[in-house]
């Protein structure tokens, strides 16, 4: 296996300027991709009159990233451990940049879910950004680099909402589609220029039936999380792909176990530092999503609800933006309560500032300003866990295994997301009442969705509590223990690693 060679040698001022850009480089990727997941939510309500598609064929343009982003995550984790993150990288934004131009030259609902479906892929950045950085940047660096580079999925999604709801109400739709394109190129040069090749492989034939088997098995699963509510919980659709995804789980379990180079190392993510940090990773990405969709909604209600402040697209996703603002500061003392104090401490700490904030989000639903201040305080424990998260996974794997790892707790906060998002539906669309004519939520709704939030975040912090201490070394294994294939370490040629 070779690495790719640098454009300057280390030393040189040009090499010693790139490897200072690296973190914001792959930080800024991060964030773009991000915003994909939330960019056309302010667009769903006029998909059917802007393409003739059905409201339902509309929610597909959500739904598919989730489906894509869901699978490609690990996968190409476990790839860029084996053939290169960063040759994985640069074929993710590919895809990211393809997509976007799909969706900005038609109107086809057709093509546009096929263009979200290859935006969705790319989700995949956020964990290779972070092998990247662990594998380049000297140890003093790491932390920091990590914390910020994993808020990126959180920060991306606060900032995409408003940016989107602007684009959507002054210009022509597909703008925001041409304008997400033109980031993924940029995004892509800046990664041919800055970023270098890591040298660290894992050797093995990649596992193509396990790969297949993951991907029906997380498609079984989170399409029935995501359209039960439609379909019906118990009708046989959701029931028999629930049932079909357990089936094919078993097998795929006890294929994984068997074979010499796994696509996804059971016996690892089984540890309990690796097994407890991916459910609360489940859990902080439940409690999180709910701040996002329901901040929006909630103040736009009509005034006529009693409780409503019939609020702009503009506004109510204005709403998010100083959440997201307050996750790009708070991500280096993030980094610093991991190094003082443990990631595990961080962790906690987190999760009892977003039960804080949903405390605050029950008692001030009827003034915007609370209404942003609850937000806000939310999104802040979201930055301190969303930092932490990789800090916790990577002490307890093999450096050989961090992209494979990272893609699956990415994996699981997203999974989070999806029975979040099911939650929300389905208590807004039953908890109603009658007001001016119309049907909406009652305010008992989102005062409910808020406490299951809460319940999620204080299960995030039991899950965190229960993790093994964090006393350095203790959980983090050799390279040489995993079943998966042994590792390759080629000669340092990065600038980055000299010059960091």
């Amino acid at each position: 296996m070779t690495s790719a060679a640098p454009a300057s040698a280390p030393g040189t001022t040009s090499g010693h300027a790139r490897s200072r850009l690296v973190v914001p480089v792959l930080a800024f990727c991060g964030m773009v991709v991000a915003v994909m997941q939330t960019l056309v939510v302010p667009l769903l309500p006029h998909i059917p009159e802007l393409t003739g598609a059905s409201a339902g064929a509309a929610g597909w343009l959500v739904t598919v990233t989730l489906l894509t982003g869901a699978v490609f995550t690990p996968v190409l984790g476990r790839v860029g451990d084996m053939y290169g993150k960063r040759r994985v990288l640069l074929a993710s934004l590919g895809v990211l940049t393809l997509g976007s131009v799909l969706c900005a030259v038609s109107s086809d609902i057709g093509v546009l879910i096929t263009g979200r479906a290859l935006q969705g892929a790319a989700l995949a950045v956020i964990p290779l950004g972070i092998s990247i950085i662990r594998d380049e940047l000297p140890a003093e660096r790491v932390l920091p680099s990590i914390a910020l580079m994993s808020s990126t999925l959180g920060i991306g999604a606060a900032i995409g909402l408003p940016l989107a709801a602007v684009v959507t109400e002054n210009f022509d739709w597909h703008t925001m589609f041409w304008a997400s394109a033109a980031l993924g190129l940029l995004d892509l040069l800046l990664v041919l220029w800055v970023v270098p090749e890591s040298a660290v492989r894992t050797r093995g034939r990649f596992d193509v039936p396990g790969t297949l088997g993951l991907a029906v098995l997380l498609v079984g699963v989170l399409l029935a999380i995501t359209q039960g509510s439609g379909w019906g919980w118990t009708s046989a659709l959701t029931l028999g792909l629930l049932g079909a995804s357990v089936a094919v789980g078993v097998v795929w379990g006890w294929y994984e176990l068997r074979t010499p180079s796994p696509i996804m190392d059971l016996r690892v993510s089984a540890r309990p530092a690796v097994l407890l940090t991916n459910i609360a990773a489940l859990l902080i990405g439940f409690s999180f999503y709910a701040n996002s969709l329901v901040t929006a909604q909630l103040v736009q209600e009509p005034t006529s609800t009693g409780y409503g402040l019939g609020a702009s697209i503009v506004v109510s996703g204005l709403c998010l933006l100083p959440g997201g603002l307050a996750m790009v500061a708070l991500s280096p003392l993030s980094a610093r309560i991991s190094a003082t104090y443990g990631p595990r401490t961080a962790l906690a700490v987190a999760a009892v500032v977003m039960t804080l904030g949903y405390v605050v989000r029950f008692f001030t639903s009827h003034s915007l300003w609370l209404i942003v201040a609850g937000a806000t305080v939310v999104a802040c424990g979201t930055a301190i866990a969303y930092s932490a998260l990789p800090a916790l996974v990577m002490r307890a794997v093999p450096v050989s295994e961090t992209g494979s790892a990272n893609g699956l707790n990415t994996l699981m906060r997203s999974v989070g997301q999806a029975c979040c998002s099911a939650v929300v539906t389905a208590v807004l669309a039953r908890v109603t009442f009658v007001a001016d004519g119309r049907t909406a939520p009652t305010l008992h709704a989102y005062l409910l969705i808020f406490l299951v939030a809460a319940g999620a975040a204080l299960a995030a912090l039991v899950a965190t509590l229960l993790l093994p201490s964090d006393r350095p070394g203790r959980d983090a294994p050799r390279d040489g223990d995993q079943p998966g294939g042994t590792v390759t370490v080629s000669p340092p040629t990065s600038a980055a690693r000299g010059n960091a």
